[in-house]
This record gives C-alpha cells, structure tokens and sequence, in this order.
C-alpha cells in the first residue's frame, strides 16, 4: 500500500507536530546509519529540536568531529559545489511553482480557446466581439489547429479504407478462379514375373542338348 501524499506546510497542532518530529527525526537518523553503511562513506547527523535540551547527534560526539573536520579540509569548491542554504531551497521551490503555475495557465488558456471555437462553430460566427488581436490570433490557431488534426485522421481513415477494400477483392478474386480437377490415380504396377522351378528345370535340360 502506497503512502499518501504529505503536505509540506508547519503542523500547528502542537501535539501533533512534536509526534511527527519524533517519528520523522527517528527515520532521518535511520536514514543517515543506512547510507553510511551501504555507501562506506563518512556520515553524521546534528538535529536541534525544540524538545529536548541537548541536539540529537549521530553516531558520536567524536564521530561528528571527524566528518566536520573531513569536510574542512576540503578545498572550497567542493565544500559548495552541492550545499544548499535556506535561502537557496526556497528560491529553487519558487522557480519550480512559478513554472508549474506557467504550465497550468497555458493549459487553462488552451482549454479556454477550445471552448470557445466550439461556441462559434455551433453559432455561425464570433460569439464575443470585445476579443483582442491576440485572442483572435490564438482562436485562428486554435481552428487551424484542429482542422490539420482532423486532417490527419481523414488521411489515415482513408489509407486505411485503401487496404481493407484490395484485401476484400484479392479475397473475391480468389474466390472466382475455378480450381482445377484432381488428376486421376496411377494403377500400380504390376509385379514382377516370377520364375518357377520347372522353368528353371527345362532351360536346363534346353542348353545340354536332352531336348
């Protein structure tokens, strides 16, 4: 069974914000134990919660010396190359929603244009008449659209109409050449002459010289 779709947003119950920090910073320590074993890489993780007086660290106090002092030591290029501030996360989750929110008014416009065109066609002629050039041009591109569309289809209806139509003659065509009778059976052959003793007696008999 899949999982839900989680709403990022701040929880404001209080009581059920502390049990999901809970049960979600148990899952992310679980994560990091997991990629660190599976990976052999140097992992550590530091959690400050508002519930408890000290943060959480994993594996260890030394444990998390020793990455952070790995990481230091780093040339400044990679210490950057993937980090990600606040600050940076949310101007990526804004660009991500604005093209989303691009994508859905395109889509809103087009459906809008579809409507429209249909209205027209069912009326004989332009239902609104306070449109713009630049609804005129999108409502001409709409209708060229969808006639090369329907185009198409005619296109494809017809070849495909082609092709039943010369299956259905071969298939009459067939059918009208007469089959040519069978031809009859052979007699078998008649067997081979067998010679009896007696014959074999007088040609004996023949070559001596008795008869």
């Amino acid at each position: 069974m899949t999982r839900k779709k989680v709403k990022l947003s701040f929880i404001e119950n209080d009581t059920a914000r502390k049990t999901t920090y809970k049960k979600r910073n148990k899952g992310l320590l679980k994560k990091v134990d997991e990629i660190s074993t599976l990976c052999g890489i140097d992992a550590c993780a530091i959690v400050y919660g508002p519930y408890d007086p000290q943060p959480e660290i994993w594996p260890s106090p030394s444990g998390v010396e020793k990455v952070l002092s790995k990481f230091k030591t780093a040339p400044e290029f990679d210490q950057s190359r993937r980090m990600v501030d606040q600050e940076s996360f949310l101007k990526q989750r804004i660009g991500k929603a604005e093209k989303q929110l691009q994508k859905q008014r395109g889509d809103n416009k087009e459906k809008e244009k579809t409507m429209l065109m249909f209205e027209c066609l069912s009326a004989g002629n332009i239902v609104q008449n306070n449109m713009s050039v630049g609804d005129l041009n999108d409502l001409c591109w709409m209708i060229d659209h969808n006639l090369r569309v329907i185009g198409r289809r005619i296109e494809s209806l017809d070849s495909e109409n082609i092709i039943h139509q010369n299956q259905s003659e071969s298939q009459v065509m067939a059918a009208q050449i007469p089959m040519a009778p069978p031809l009859p059976l052979l007699p078998p052959p008649p067997p081979p002459p067998t010679v009896s003793d007696n014959d074999d007696e007088i040609a004996m008999m023949s070559r001596l010289g008795w008869i």
